[in-house]
């Protein structure tokens, strides 16, 4: 069961599942219908940014995440091939895409690929990759929807268990920014983060209520948080795959 755990998180699988996930639920939270050429480029175009990012950064990566860092160099090849297929089936996916999604991918892809020399500004990280999930989720099923609504409070609701995410990315690897704010401070603040989501989504227009089922799965999965790989990569990143898949069931009825 581990080895199985390890595959789907070590290679990127489980965190371009949520993407797809949260994608698909914001479509419907806006009113929209989820297009499938979005919620494909959601998951595939996460697939294939964050294993470039894994497999051109693995030496630095083993300080942090040594168990991750060692399955990506004993299956190099094979990631190396996915990734290349992810990029590919993206850039197929994209030319279904309006002009504005299309202007959306542009920063995300570069916020990607330069995401080694960004590293170099820790006190950053969190804010920019929230930007680009953002983007992702929330900016392209917004711009390939029709007339979609209340696009302000999605990003809210789900910007915020975002922030948190990655608030407790930079936990789990002892980022800079948590050495100097301190290891409790950081998670108190990524905790506070997913409980307002929370909130603001129960106090949200009716068709946005749905989304706090988000932020509450964050809220949990950080209340009782434990610094290693596997709870960080597969717990906090699979409590956005639960969040969403819950959303998903009430906005479908």
């Amino acid at each position: 069961m581990n080895a199985l755990l390890d595959a789907i998180a070590f290679s990127s699988l489980w965190v371009a599942a949520a993407a797809g996930a949260l994608c698909t639920a914001a479509s419907l939270a806006m009113g929209t219908t989820p297009e499938p050429s979005v919620v494909a480029i959601a998951v595939t175009g996460t697939l294939f940014v964050y294993n470039v990012d894994r497999l051109r950064d693995l030496e630095r990566d083993r300080a942090t995440t040594p168990r991750r860092s060692d399955f990506v160099a004993r299956h190099g090849r094979i990631l190396m091939v996915m990734t290349g297929m992810a990029g590919l089936l993206s850039l197929i996916f994209a030319t279904a895409l309006r002009p504005l999604g299309i202007a959306l991918l542009g920063p995300v892809l570069a916020v990607g690929l330069f995401h080694r020399r960004l590293k170099r500004f820790p006190s950053a990280k969190s804010i920019y990759v929230t930007a680009a999930w953002l983007v992702v989720v929330v900016g392209l099923p917004a711009s390939a929807g029709q007339a979609p609504t209340d696009v302000g409070w999605t990003a809210v609701v789900l910007g915020l268990p975002l922030f948190a995410t990655a608030i407790a990315a930079n936990i789990r690897d002892a980022e800079t920014t948590v050495t100097r704010f301190g290891h409790r401070e950081s998670l108190a603040t990524a905790r506070g983060l997913a409980g307002l989501g929370t909130l603001v989504a129960l106090v949200a227009t009716p068709s946005i209520r749905p989304l706090f089922a988000v932020p509450l799965a964050t809220l949990a999965s950080l209340a009782a948080f434990r610094g290693g790989e596997r709870y960080g990569l597969i717990v906090v990143d699979g409590a956005l795959i639960l969040g969403a898949a819950l959303a998903i069931g009430v906005l479908a009825l």
